[in-house]
């Protein structure tokens, strides 16, 4: 892949899509992760004005670090770009004070988390009639569905949608990121027990973008354990969140009821 040339590719779509919808320009939310770190500076290369937020709640210090840290490279290396940080933590607090108990489980305030946060660049980017980059992957938009529906999903456009998480991390070395982000293992940075998203997903992202080649190319090559495995991690992630990846459903209702 020429990641010099997808680069410009990108940031000409950035371009096109903010000019051709009169916006401002972009908001993104930065996690510490690659993907977020790779999407902020593609949004910065079009030369209009970014925001960037950082949004810790409990963050753990290497998270937070990390966001800080790509947030001085990404200011020092372009001016058109400013940040904020809002710790959103009492917002989660207070919210969890008026809900019931029993509710609460790890994923439900977990997906809750990612939803305050959307809440929080939506409110930056109305009011700067700027649209809201998003962050996610090709295996994780459009494979195994691994996103909050409404949270980290909701956005206005997806600049890297089309590039497997093993390729956002080439452009992110293309593109010179700090090596901590470089370095640092995947994580939603949603679960107050620091899971990673291999923990979660129970296979590397690598694995998960062998399966749904292997399924995209029909292929019919004996599968190993392993690969059988990964390939029912990715097959039942996939069915399950058929939800979140496909258009939401419309009644439709027939013309004959409608007389």
């Amino acid at each position: 892949m020429n990641f010099e040339k997808v680069k410009q590719h990108i940031v000409n779509w950035l371009l096109a899509y903010s000019n051709s919808s009169n916006t401002e320009g972009f908001v993104v939310g930065i996690s510490g992760g690659i993907d977020s770190a790779v999407t902020s500076t593609l949004c910065a290369l079009t030369g209009k004005p970014v925001i960037v937020l950082s949004m810790p709640i409990k963050q753990f210090k290497a998270e937070h670090d990390r966001s800080m840290e790509h947030i001085h490279w990404l200011k020092k290396n372009f001016k058109n770009v400013s940040s904020h940080e809002i710790d959103l933590t009492s917002v989660l607090e207070s919210f969890e004070k008026s809900l019931p108990n029993d509710i609460q489980d790890l994923l439900t305030m977990a997906n809750t988390r990612a939803r305050i946060r959307m809440s929080t660049i939506y409110a930056f980017a109305g009011h700067h009639k700027m649209l809201v980059a998003g962050t996610g992957n090709k295996v994780e938009d459009f494979g195994v569905g691994f996103y909050t529906k409404y949270g980290d999903g909701g956005v206005d456009l997806s600049p890297i949608a089309d590039l497997y998480k093993t390729e956002v991390f080439d452009l992110g070395k293309h593109l010179g990121l700090v090596q901590s982000i470089l370095n640092a293992k995947p994580t939603d940075g949603l679960f107050a027990d620091g899971r990673t998203d291999e923990d979660q997903l129970g296979a590397t992202y690598a694995e998960l973008e062998w399966a749904m080649e292997y399924i995209a190319n029909k292929n019919i090559e004996t599968l190993n354990e392993r690969q059988q495995h990964v390939m029912r991690i990715y097959l039942d992630r996939n069915r399950t969140n058929k939800h979140k990846m496909e258009p939401i459903p419309v009644c439709m209702i027939p013309n004959e009821l409608k007389k």
